[in-house]
């Protein structure tokens, strides 16, 4: 079975903008020149191979064609450079509110601990005061406790992969720093063996006193927390991962602190992944010196929810994904322990993708103005070309009859806009209703995007045991304080949809009457008021089951996939083809690919006059890995070294023009190569080859044969 092709940047978007560890660089072959004057008698006298059909060097989308995507109209340049800057105006919004979303989420966390930290810092104040003097001297106070324990705030990342963590400790230290603490940031780095106790010390000081000397001495700590701006605030350490310090250095580090902690109040706080990280990984002398308290970070889920209702399921970025993409993506995140980073990199590089590929896709950013005028003025001013793209488009095709014009094309963009905000507030009803069964918001997203469940009837198995199945049958078993919370959460989702808001209001009012003790049959919901879809053998319904029925209508009604919209190219990344290679990539594919389309990528005139002739100026390795495809998965050693020596020697046979170049006259004087110099050539990519994971060598059984590993070619 033939692998997925491999992604080829259609434009200079995808090397300005993606990063170096995102992108698979093709593996370049080197090559000999030889004067170009040869080129036309060196393909006549070279060895020939069967065809071999190699895939398409760029994989393409169903409904898009290679001339329009390489030529949109006269000023294609200026439109390359419109779709540049509406990926950075795009993903900068997209990367801000990512920031802003994790910060919401720990927003209460940081709250907690920030105040937790004010009262371990009045509890270590609240002995006798202490002069400057004191606090100066080298020695611990003679008082009743010599070593009083450190308040420490162990904070439970939940992670497998510490990746996530990093920028949230980073925001924490932030967040207590702005509260007037000071904050010192040490990482794992800091408690190293090499280094020793002095490494961490040297790196506590470079952070918290301007102009430390390097060295490792408390006192200059001590000196710098007498000055009067910095007596009245707490010292707060922050660790955050515990698990990969060095146990003996940090334990170390927490014996020093402690004989200091009544003259600094010194205060720890730690990331940890498990409950009894401490114990495994300190002794327990050092753990008696700790007071510890227990914290706990949202769970990659919870953060996982928030952050594809603020970036996928609302409209407010011209981008989202398909279905297809969407499935992917999901599993991505969860083959990777549920880290976020690998989610946003995966995201990030599907808008890199969707922005080089799409010609129109500039268009998504005015998608979600308001301003008709400023749309207007866009579609006016495309091209006949990229319009009648628009309209070869095939969500276009499935649309209805119009006469293919720029107000045509208007008029569906705004179509558009109003059926993706109705769609994003019939998902957050799901949602609400899926909380109480625990549904994730990034399987009903999945599932809302899938243009398969549009289709099937009813009564169909497979959409009663999806998600929204699921959450028509919570709706109906919702007590009645659950519900009117639901209700309330619906009325500020539907807000913008004015033909859902009524009837959610009317409910509304139903529920809370009942609540107070009512009676439900003499208030009867107004038939008129509601749809006519609702209120058709409805009226005698239960408030639970009047909710359920209006989901449902709000299901059926608004909740079409993206990828059933019209014009929903020029805002949806499909190809999940390509956003899988680039993530997951398959390198000695690459290789392979590269190495028997060489000249492809050199365009060297002297090797690449025709695709199916080698040439003897192409690298070696390359020679024999194209002469290997003549063979089958055995190759003969001895077949194999004839076929490169006559390719390489047909050098030889080349009668170009001497009179012209000197070049040509050094060539023709050259002797012959030697038997033991083609044999060495050959034995050195035969080795190549095998380093490459391209052959296997020969066996005991068969010395004079080797295999051929094929990885889909």
């Amino acid at each position: 079975m033939s692998p997925s092709p491999i992604s080829m940047p259609p434009s200079s978007l995808v090397a300005d903008d993606t990063t170096g560890d995102s992108v698979l660089q093709p593996f370049f072959v080197l090559h000999k020149a030889l004067p170009q004057k040869c080129e036309r008698k060196a393909a006549g006298s070279t060895r020939t191979r069967r065809k071999i059909d190699l895939p398409p060097s760029s994989p393409k989308s169903p409904e898009k064609s290679d001339a329009v995507a390489s030529s949109v109209g006269p000023n294609d340049t200026n439109y390359e450079r419109l779709r540049l800057e509406a990926f950075n105006m795009t993903w900068s919004k997209i990367d801000t509110t990512i920031k802003e979303i994790l910060t919401r989420v720990h927003r209460s966390l940081f709250a907690e601990v920030h105040q937790w930290a004010l009262e371990s810092f009045l509890a270590l104040k609240s002995g006798e005061p202490r002069n400057a003097f004191e606090i100066q001297s080298p020695y611990p106070l003679l008082d009743d406790v010599i070593c009083k324990q450190i308040p420490t705030a162990m904070i439970l990342t939940k992670n497998a992969e510490f990746v996530d963590d990093m920028l949230t400790f980073q925001e924490l230290g932030e967040h207590l720093k702005s509260k007037g603490c000071h904050i010192a940031n040490l990482s794992a780095m800091d408690f190293c063996a090499k280094d020793g106790i002095a490494g961490c010390l040297r790196s506590l000081l470079r952070q918290l006193v301007m102009d430390a000397p390097d060295l490792a001495d408390m006192s200059v700590l001590s000196s710098w927390y007498c000055e009067p701006e910095n007596y009245d605030h707490p010292v707060i350490i922050v660790i955050d991962d515990m698990e990969r310090c060095c146990g003996a250095i940090l334990a170390d580090f927490i014996r020093l602190l402690s004989e200091w902690v009544m003259k600094l109040p010194v205060i720890f706080i730690m990331g940890v992944a498990t409950t009894d990280t401490a114990k495994k990984l300190l002794p327990s002398d050092a753990l008696q010196h700790l007071q510890s308290s227990k914290f706990t970070l949202g769970s990659p889920l919870e953060r996982m929810n928030a952050l594809v209702e603020a970036v996928l399921v609302k409209p407010s970025f011209g981008f989202n994904i398909g279905h297809n993409v969407a499935v992917f993506m999901r599993n991505y995140f969860l083959g990777h322990d549920g880290t976020i980073t690998s989610f946003v990199r995966a995201l990030k590089l599907a808008c890199v993708k969707h922005f080089s590929m799409e010609p129109l896709s500039f268009l998504g950013i005015d998608i979600l103005d308001e301003n008709q005028v400023f749309l207007h003025g866009k579609c006016d001013a495309l091209p006949d070309s990229l319009l009648k793209y628009a309209f070869n488009l095939p969500s276009s095709k499935r649309g209805k009859d119009c006469t293919n014009s720029r107000d045509d094309l208007e008029e569906g963009l705004s179509d558009l806009r109003k059926l993706l905000k109705a769609w994003s507030s019939v998902i957050l009803c799901l949602y609400e209703v899926g909380k109480h069964n625990k549904i994730q918001l990034l399987d009903i997203f999945c599932e809302a995007t899938d243009p398969t469940l549009s289709s099937l009837d009813p009564s169909n198995h497979k959409l009663e045991r999806s998600f929204n199945g699921q959450n028509l049958a919570e709706g109906r078993e919702l007590p009645l304080s659950s519900l009117i919370k639901l209700l309330d959460l619906w009325s500020i989702h539907t807000e913008e949809l004015c033909e859902v808001h009524g009837e959610v209001r009317e409910l509304q009012s139903v529920v809370k009457s009942s609540n107070n003790g009512n009676n439900l049959k003499e208030r009867q919901i107004d038939c008129h008021r509601m749809s006519m879809s609702l209120c058709a053998g409805r009226t005698s319904l239960s408030v639970n089951g009047k909710a359920a029925a209006l989901l449902d209508y709000m299901v059926r009604k608004f909740l079409m996939p993206i990828e059933c919209l019209c014009f929903h190219e020029i805002i949806c990344f499909r190809n999940v083809d390509i956003l899988q290679s680039a993530l997951i990539g398959n390198p000695r594919r690459n290789i392979q690919i590269d190495l028997m389309k060489s000249t492809t990528y050199m365009k060297c005139s002297c090797c690449c006059s025709t695709e199916n002739v080698l040439s003897p100026t192409m690298h070696d390795t390359s020679v024999m890995y194209n002469l290997a495809q003549e063979h089958g998965d055995l190759i003969s050693l001895q077949d194999w070294y004839h076929s490169f020596k006559s390719t390489v020697l047909s050098t030889n046979k080349l009668k170009c023009p001497l009179q012209h170049s000197p070049m040509s006259k050094k060539v023709k004087s050259s002797p012959s190569e030697s038997e033991a110099s083609i044999q060495a050539r050959f034995c050195r990519a035969v080795i190549e080859l095998q380093i490459a994971g391209l052959i296997r060598m020969p066996s005991k059984k068969r010395p004079d044969f080797v295999q051929r590993v094929a990885f889909g070619l």
